[in-house]
């Protein structure tokens, strides 16, 4: 607690406390902890090797308690990942948890042997490398355990990290970096009176009654009269954020799930909802040193009373700034339907046994839903016929939303997105183009209770040339799929 404040030391021993006599965490009582960087363990001339060690450990979360997760390398949640465009990277990933585990790129235009299926098991003892291209512009992805009907728990245990890629042409503009350059991964979690995690396995939601960023119970941050910039990553399982500040000032979006937008785009509330990401601008030069702003989840957006904190920003010194926020950030051309363009449309719903299906059916692990070609443009249409929201969640490709019903896009969704949020009741069109890899991927719904109990469906990628066909390892045109480890029975 070293770094508690000098206002807040004349406060008496019992307000100090970050968790009181009737269990409640208190919010703004330990710093913000920001996940370490990997080191690879090899560097070739185009590719960047790492090993990754998955393992049991107790981390303290909340303080004074010790909470057992499932972790990569120890770490809750896991270390950082930079890389930089063009430049291969290989993870061989080891299990030592006792469970089986596989892990996904979210975000990646990756080979499909390395995208996560849950197919592809790493049993314990095992050891499983993946291989990450990085020909993608840069974007802040994640990586997370992917396995079928565990997915929810084995996240909530740890599973997870941030995976950000760099490029020249992002370097090139004046954005506030280094350690002006912040990842926020919230999370929320229950937790019994020991500090252990008190998850249970739900149909409809897993949601937590304490919001963690980077792993600690609703942190301070302290922060200079400067901008800052904030990577955001909704980590939950369930919940969806409305994010804005107590100030009443706008949060300046300036990228989504798949990196920069084409200008910033001031907001007062940003919804984020379970996968998806928004990197923001704050300039704290707007408040005099001594100020303090809490980042909040606006739970009712007409009450503003039921607003909840995430976390605070202390202004507590000044500093010049070099840094710029440019009027435009990128080019982004517009995918348009054109004669030619696949159609599909895709039904959300909970049928009478329970389970969350898409069209009707629960998801099957030998069974191909959809067959896109490399090459075609496809428009996804989602109808959400329950009372639920669904996050969906494409695996291999980048989208853009084309509209959402009679429903206005906001300016923060433009950008290049590979998760969205389809509102109860509601439709979302999406348009994207298939590039990259063939090979059998994953579309679904990424509230992890609905993915858990069924709401995923399976497409296998073909077409494209004999290299693209070799990366897919030699499934696209073979007769059966005998060989492939399936372990995705899904459970009601």
């Amino acid at each position: 607690m070293g770094a508690i404040t000098a206002a807040s030391l004349a406060l008496p021993a019992n307000e100090l406390a970050a968790i009181a006599a009737d269990g409640r965490v208190r919010p703004f009582r330990v710093p913000l902890a920001i996940p370490p960087v990997m080191t690879p363990v090899r560097r070739g001339r185009n590719r960047d090797i790492y090993e990754v060690t998955m393992r049991k450990a107790r981390s303290e979360i909340l303080p004074g308690k010790l909470t057992r997760t499932w972790t990569f390398d120890g770490r809750f949640p896991g270390p950082t990942i930079k890389a930089t465009r063009g430049r291969e990277i290989v993870i061989r990933r080891r299990n030592a948890l006792g469970v089986p585990t596989t892990t996904h790129l979210h975000g990646g235009e990756v080979p499909w042997r390395s995208d996560g299926h849950p197919s592809l098991v790493i049993d314990p003892g095992q050891t499983y490398e993946y291989v990450y291209p990085n020909q993608q512009e840069a974007a802040t992805l994640w990586y997370h355990d992917h396995l079928c009907k565990e997915t929810s728990r084995n996240n909530y245990m740890g599973l997870s990290g941030l995976y950000i890629i760099e490029d020249e042409a992002e370097d090139e503009l004046n954005l506030p970096r280094g350690r002006y350059d912040i990842p926020l991964v919230l999370q929320d979690r229950r937790f019994r009176r020991n500090g252990s995690f008190a998850f249970k396995d739900r149909v409809n939601q897993v949601r937590g009654d304490v919001y963690l960023v980077n792993g600690r119970p609703m942190p301070f941050l302290k922060v200079a009269n400067r901008k800052y910039r904030f990577r955001i990553l909704n980590a939950s399982h369930s919940r969806g954020y409305r994010l804005s500040l107590d100030s009443g000032e706008p949060l300046v979006q300036i990228g989504s799930d798949q990196g920069l937008l084409a200008a910033p785009a001031p907001a007062t509330t940003i919804p984020l909802w379970p996968a998806e990401r928004a990197e923001v601008v704050i300039d704290f030069s707007k408040y005099p040193v001594g100020s303090r702003i809490v980042l909040q989840d606006l739970v009712d957006p007409s009450d503003p009373t039921s607003a909840k904190p995430i976390m605070r920003f202390h202004v507590n010194r000044e500093e010049d700034d070099p840094s710029s926020l440019p009027p435009l950030l990128r080019q982004i051309e517009r995918l348009m339907p054109l004669p030619g363009t696949v159609e599909r449309v895709f039904r959300l719903s909970q049928n009478l046994a329970g389970k969350w299906v898409i069209n009707g059916k629960a998801f099957d692990a030998g069974r191909i839903d959809i067959s896109p070609r490399l090459g075609d443009t496809e428009a996804w249409t989602f109808i959400n016929d329950s009372s639920a929201t669904h996050p969906m969640h494409i695996h291999l490709v980048r989208f853009q939303i084309l509209d959402r019903g009679d429903l206005q896009v906001s300016p923060g969704e433009m950008g290049w997105k590979d998760t969205v949020r389809v509102d109860p009741s509601g439709r979302v069109r999406v348009i994207m183009k298939f590039e990259g890899f063939a090979g059998r991927y994953m579309f679904h719904c990424h509230n992890l209770a609905h993915e858990d109990h069924s709401m995923m469906g399976q497409m296998r990628v073909t077409g494209g040339s004999d290299e693209q066909q070799r990366q897919a390892g030699g499934y696209v045109g073979a007769s059966s799929s005998a060989s492939l480890p399936f372990k995705c029975d899904i459970r009601l």
